[in-house]
């Protein structure tokens, strides 16, 4: 039992080394990260892969693999994502003055899952259950950034440079990318485990989410960003 004990250990420690990542990592660097010798970092990353906890690109490095991307979000339901979520998504709304959306990544596209209006008197149509194209929103790069599973590499692939500034600063936006005229931000929402399992957003006109240079607008970055991290520490996350 003992050694049992010492193996999972270890695969959890290469677990979250993976993860911490935010893309790929060779097993040489993640022996050194986890201070194991490579043929038992290579060993527990071959148990890891049968389970498809980890899975391998054509270069030999590993990724997180869909089998603990289900584990982690199979206690997750939309309701419970919409619950735990609803006060920190309706005060965003209130202090962003505009629309805010939940939404998770159904292979290549988002699903809207919470849909919060922009706190004014104009006409607006709910966007529960609506589809949007990941490739085109904020929502979406961030869902693409952070998704560990094989199904989304070829949209990851496309959009290389974008993820990897996503992931690298932590939030997305688009500018009319979707709907001219119109501007969005986005952050991950993560699980108890870490992984993310839904991004955060808001969308408006452009020029109130843009500044005159199109760039975003530092207090919605961090509105959106410290609501997200929210969230998240409401479904068990401790990052």
């Amino acid at each position: 039992m003992p050694g049992s004990v010492q193996s999972l250990e270890r695969a959890a420690a290469i677990l979250q080394v993976v993860a911490g990542s935010g893309g790929t990592l060779g097993v040489t660097d993640i022996a050194a990260a986890v201070g194991l010798p490579k043929t038992t970092a290579h060993s527990l990353l071959r148990t890891l892969l049968g389970v498809r906890f980890v899975e391998q690109d054509r270069e030999g490095r590993y990724a997180l693999g869909p089998g603990l991307l289900r584990l982690g979000a199979a206690h997750l339901d939309v309701n419970e994502l919409r619950s735990r979520g609803s006060n920190w998504t309706d005060a965003l709304a209130s202090r962003s003055g505009h629309a805010v959306r939940l939404a998770t990544l159904d292979r290549e596209q988002v699903r809207v899952v919470h849909h919060v209006f922009r706190p004014d008197d104009s006409v607006q149509v709910l966007d529960v259950g609506a589809v949007l194209p990941a490739d085109r929103t904020a929502l979406g790069t961030v869902l693409l950034a952070f998704a560990p599973h094989r199904s989304v590499r070829g949209a990851v692939d496309a959009r290389r440079a974008d993820v990897a500034a996503v992931r690298a600063r932590g939030w997305a936006v688009e500018d009319g990318g979707h709907e001219p005229g119109t501007a969005g931000l986005a952050a991950p929402v993560r699980g108890s485990t870490g992984l993310v399992v839904a991004a955060l957003g808001i969308s408006g006109p452009a020029e109130s989410v843009l500044d005159r240079q199109h760039q975003a607008r530092p207090l919605l970055v961090s509105m959106v960003v410290e609501s997200a991290q929210a969230i998240s520490r409401e479904l068990g996350w401790h990052g």
